[in-house]
């Protein structure tokens, strides 16, 4: 039975019904609900750049501020990503039954978990293609190159959705999301480059971040927005997409183990 949790995945278009059905569910609540995914990555960019920055000289060629953005841009991705992928994917799963509604249409648990998936990263990429908005507006966006970040924006959900998605199939409650923001979430804002250049933190402390998402997706992302080519750019990519591949194949053998043992 343990081998049949970690069969490869059966993968179906029919996922596109469970990402529809979340969206138009979102949709009554699309205003509020973007106004909470941007209000936070605002008051960093406003708070830190430019109150902490008028007292720091220009950061890698950059004002604070302009340095900010982009990874804030990354930051909340993550943040929307995770929320997605725990707080509302587990009210459907657990206190809603929503999954189990669902699958009694003619749609499988792997329909459905490629769905939510899908859908965590789908409402990432609006909060962070939102920032980076608001970053264009106020003049922190020089190059058209930045264009470049929209995908990179996805691929960064993708991958931030699938490590979600495990902690919704271990959690036994809401209370148990705190533990991974604790351990992980909050050590990645810190460590991970966005709210300063990698190469000021210890060298064991640089190696660590080299193995977290968020670092690769800062990485690419900044450059981008600055009109610059990433150095290691196809690096970073592979680093994200094997975390999103990953973590979403992890996700579903877990998920597989809790609903259908």
């Amino acid at each position: 039975m343990a081998a049949q949790h970690w069969s490869p995945p059966r993968l179906s278009l029919r996922f596109l019904h469970v990402w529809r059905r979340n969206l138009l569910v979102w949709r009554k609540l699309a205003i509020p609900s973007m106004l909470g995914n941007l209000a936070d990555p605002l008051l960093y960019m406003f708070g830190l750049g430019y109150g902490l920055g008028r007292m720091l000289e220009d950061v890698g060629g950059l004002s604070y501020i302009a340095f900010l953005a982009s990874g804030v841009i990354c930051s909340s991705t993550m943040m929307s990503a995770s929320f997605e992928a725990m707080y509302s994917a587990f009210s459907r799963m657990h206190m809603q039954k929503t999954w189990d509604a669902i699958l009694n249409a003619p749609l499988t648990l792997d329909d459905v978990l490629l769905g939510e998936w899908v859908w965590a990263a789908s409402k990432s990429f609006l909060s962070g293609s939102a920032v980076l908005i608001v970053a264009a507006v106020l003049g922190l966006v020089p190059s058209p190159m930045a264009i470049a970040v929209i995908p990179v924006i996805f691929l960064t959900g993708l991958a931030f959705s699938g490590l979600g998605l495990i902690m919704t199939a271990l959690s036994p409650s809401y209370d148990f999301f705190m533990y991974y923001f604790t351990l992980c979430v909050t050590p990645m804002m810190l460590l991970c480059g966005v709210f300063f250049p990698l190469n000021e933190l210890p060298a064991a402390a640089q190696i660590l971040a080299q193995l977290l998402p968020l670092t690769h997706a800062v990485a690419l992302a900044r450059p981008l927005v600055n009109g610059t080519i990433p150095a290691d750019w196809l690096l970073h990519i592979a680093v994200l997409a094997a975390y999103a591949a990953g973590s979403a194949y992890v996700a579903l053998a877990l998920t597989r183990r809790r609903l259908l043992q």
